[in-house]
């Protein structure tokens, strides 16, 4: 049986710098009423640079509501009709300051669709060239490259935190590894 909601009306409780979030009402399949908390994102890209040599290159951040510093490929928001493959080549150049000959899209994900509409869209890049980075104001960050059979040892031990991380590379080791046969 497919199961349905659909929305009757909603209020913006909150929009801010990135996100808005919405009350919403909504119609179960049923007839039943309910409300729906929303929190609407643009969305985003993840990037997983990875050289010749079987290195990926990650950044580490301090995350606000984490409190702390994260491990994660280089990643970013959509900007207001920003198509992702673009949104991709910007963050990771911004980033880490690499080109790529090659982007492999890794598809999309969903971050968290039992609230948000945020979509991530993953991607492999290879065929690196380094220039300089120029990471957005206020964004601090450092570069670090780790084997990516390491990182994927990493993500089987729960040691990697981030999603978008986790499956970047474990797509990404996937694919490298079909393609190398």
């Amino acid at each position: 049986m497919e199961y349905y909601e659909t929305k009757i009306d909603g209020e913006t409780k909150y929009k801010g710098v990135i996100v808005e979030v919405t009350l919403d009402n909504a119609a179960l399949h049923t007839g039943e009423r309910v409300k729906r908390e929303v929190v609407h994102h643009p969305g985003g890209v993840t990037v997983l640079p990875v050289d010749e040599n079987g290195m990926a290159y990650l950044v580490r951040q301090f995350r606000y509501p984490f409190g702390r510093m994260l491990l994660e490929a280089p990643a970013g928001k959509l900007e207001p009709g920003e198509e992702p493959r673009s949104a991709a080549l910007r963050e990771l150049s911004e980033e880490t300051g690499l080109v790529c000959d090659e982007l492999i899209d890794l598809g999309a994900s969903l971050a968290s669709p039992g609230y948000c509409t945020e979509v991530l869209h993953i991607y492999l890049a290879l065929g690196l060239h380094q220039h300089e980075a120029h990471p957005d104001a206020g964004e601090y960050l450092n570069v670090e490259r780790h084997p990516l059979k390491e990182l994927v040892e990493q993500c089987m031990r729960g040691e990697l935190e981030d999603g978008k991380t986790n499956i970047a590379v474990l797509k990404a080791a996937r694919v490298l590894e079909e393609r190398n046969g």
